[in-house]
């Protein structure tokens, strides 16, 4: 029996990173279409196709009774149209978590999302979002939550001032007012910030500075060179960049959960069928394998979207669904992989 146990050691250690990694992956379930599965489907989707994490925007009744007992991992928001009720008093929080998360114990809430993308400029709904993550972190507690489920919020990289070389990442001076007593609040908490990041905006945006190849994960070869790091994709330079940003601003130990990132499949300039499979595909094989300030250390990460939504507005917000409506995969991405080779265009 003694001669098993260094097999049975590295057989126990594999499994342990392999029920690490393999679920770094999560989806984005929105709803802004009128011609999306039920509920019941799309949560019968999620378990088909093994995605265990799932981003719900706001705390939609029939998906939360749906999700009782699924096993899956929920991201709920706080919509922006719910700060100010949320943030006014902790009665008002407690009755929030209570009807749309202490009621339902049977579902495995990860996060609670409070706010998306408030822009810091926003003069009323800026003020809240400290106020509302203080108010819903106490009740989270008093619940005795606090270890199970983290309070945060969504940001993107618009508060980005400094940006090249990663290293040097740093937030405008004119948000440090707005971010900085979050990221407090986070490192009180040891909560992660969670951020939006798509590196098709900033491709689409000056392609001809950067490359379709280093916005999808096929440069062949370094692109950026930061010291010892170096960048042979968009996605990790940006993630490191909000990393170093963090550090100036009082957050090293804060951690980054990408809370959306994709490529629409149509619609704009690069927003192509192809491009998207390549970015999505090979965005599902990096999560697990960090960043060049964080190697080694899996990415969580929820693609947008689960679905295309057609309600969505300009056209191509309709085009970001890893699946179409009719529950059909649009690309052939692997949830159960641990890490596969990167697909090239």
């Amino acid at each position: 029996m003694s001669s098993m146990a260094p097999l049975l050691l590295i057989l126990g250690l594999l499994a342990a990173l392999l029920n690490t990694t393999e679920s770094q992956i999560g989806v984005c379930y929105g709803l802004i279409g009128n011609n999306l599965p039920s509920p019941a489907q799309v949560v019968s989707l999620y378990n088909a196709r093994n995605i265990k994490r799932m981003r719900l925007y706001d705390p939609n009744q029939a998906v939360l009774q749906t999700l009782k007992g699924s096993n899956i991992e929920v991201m709920i928001g706080v919509p922006n149209t719910d700060l100010q009720y949320v943030a006014a008093s902790r009665d008002n929080a407690f009755d929030w978590v209570w009807r749309n998360v202490a009621s339902y114990p049977d579902i495995k809430f990860r996060y609670i999302a409070v706010g998306n993308e408030v822009k810091p400029s926003d003069s009323t709904l800026a003020p809240l979002v400290h106020p509302a993550l203080t108010n819903i972190h106490e009740v989270v507690s008093f619940y005795g939550l606090k270890d199970q489920i983290k309070v945060s919020t969504c940001v993107d990289t618009t508060m980005i001032g400094v940006d090249y070389p990663p290293s040097q990442g740093a937030f405008r001076d004119d948000v440090r007012s707005y971010i900085d007593p979050i990221i407090g609040f986070l490192v009180s908490i040891n909560a992660p910030l969670l951020v939006n990041v798509y590196p098709y905006f900033s491709y689409s945006g000056n392609p001809s500075v950067i490359s379709l190849a280093y916005a999808t994960f096929t440069s062949p070869e370094t692109v950026v060179q930061d010291g010892g790091n170096a960048y042979q994709n968009l996605f990790d330079a940006m993630v490191d960049v909000m990393y170093s940003a963090l550090e100036k601003a009082g957050g090293p130990s804060v951690e980054i959960v990408i809370s959306e990132t994709g490529w629409p499949s149509a619609g704009a300039f690069g927003a192509t069928f192809e491009n998207a499979r390549t970015y999505y595909t090979n965005m599902v094989a990096h999560a697990p394998r960090g960043t060049p300030r964080r190697p080694g250390r899996a990415i969580e990460t929820y693609l947008f979207a689960m679905f295309d939504e057609n309600n969505k507005e300009p056209q191509l917000e309709k085009n970001f669904g890893v699946f179409y409506p009719n529950q059909q995969a649009k690309y052939n991405l692997n949830f159960n992989s641990i890490q596969k080779g990167f697909e090239s265009i």
